[in-house]
């Protein structure tokens, strides 16, 4: 790659030139937990039975790149949240999750544009759909977690794809939603924030970094380290 650019305060650019058109995409693929939404979802569950800090400490390695076996590191925190319950779910969803500056208005801009929007997280569908409803987003990819008479078993259940979505498993989908929409994969774009999207960022034809950790801004095409989501806008025109 070329040498990073900084077009604006906090817009960083590195082997791509403004301004590209919007037009020029079919798909783009968000990440969710810091990404799209405000929240880390695992580690505010985690809260409601006291091990935030424990839960929080593995999700920020994974995210750094420094833990690379993410299925191995999402078990381990899911199994602290053995007895939490769905009205902790709840609250966490009513109380704390937002979503981040600038997304509602990316993703309008994106759809006004004839693309269609996926959302990919290794989090989990009980917050993916809120999202997906929230954003109108056409499609969606999470994990599952094992509910018991309203209370987490500290486990997840397996779907047709797969078990967890991982990194290789958000890039898969973010292939195979090409496929299905006919459009090759340099006509997507991938947001995320942490190592296990860099496999999809790497696929997409527009990679973007929001508020990003330094292994995934150093790769990505587009870094945003200040503002909101649609700072995008301010190349895609």
């Amino acid at each position: 790659m070329t040498a990073p650019t900084e077009l604006s305060p906090g817009l960083v650019l590195q082997g791509v030139t403004p301004p590209l058109r919007l037009s020029d995409y079919k798909l783009i693929a968000f990440d969710m937990d810091s990404t799209l939404i405000n929240i880390e979802c695992v580690d505010e569950i985690a809260d409601a039975v006291g091990r935030k800090a424990e839960v929080a400490a593995i999700t920020e390695a994974a995210m750094r790149g420094e833990i690379t076996d993410f299925k191995d590191s999402l078990r381990r925190r899911v199994a602290l949240l053995k007895g939490v319950t769905t009205a902790d779910l709840e609250a966490v969803k009513r109380e704390r999750l937002r979503l981040n500056p600038g997304a509602a208005e990316l993703v309008a801009a994106c759809k006004r544009a004839g693309m269609k929007v996926l959302l990919v997280s290794g989090g989990f569908t009980f917050f993916a759909d809120h999202v997906q409803q929230l954003l109108g987003i056409d499609y969606t990819r999470s994990n599952v977690l094992e509910i018991v008479d309203g209370v987490l078993t500290g486990r997840m259940i397996d779907q047709p794809w797969g078990d967890i979505c991982d990194g290789a498993e958000k890039q898969r989908t973010l292939l195979q939603t090409c496929a299905q929409l006919g459009v090759s994969p340099r006509q997507a774009i991938a947001m995320g924030d942490g190592a296990n999207d860099l496999p999809m960022m790497g696929a997409a034809g527009l990679s973007v970094a929001y508020h990003a950790k330094p292994k995934v801004r150093d790769q990505a095409m587009v870094a945003i380290n200040s503002g909101g989501l649609d700072r995008l806008l301010e190349i895609l025109r």
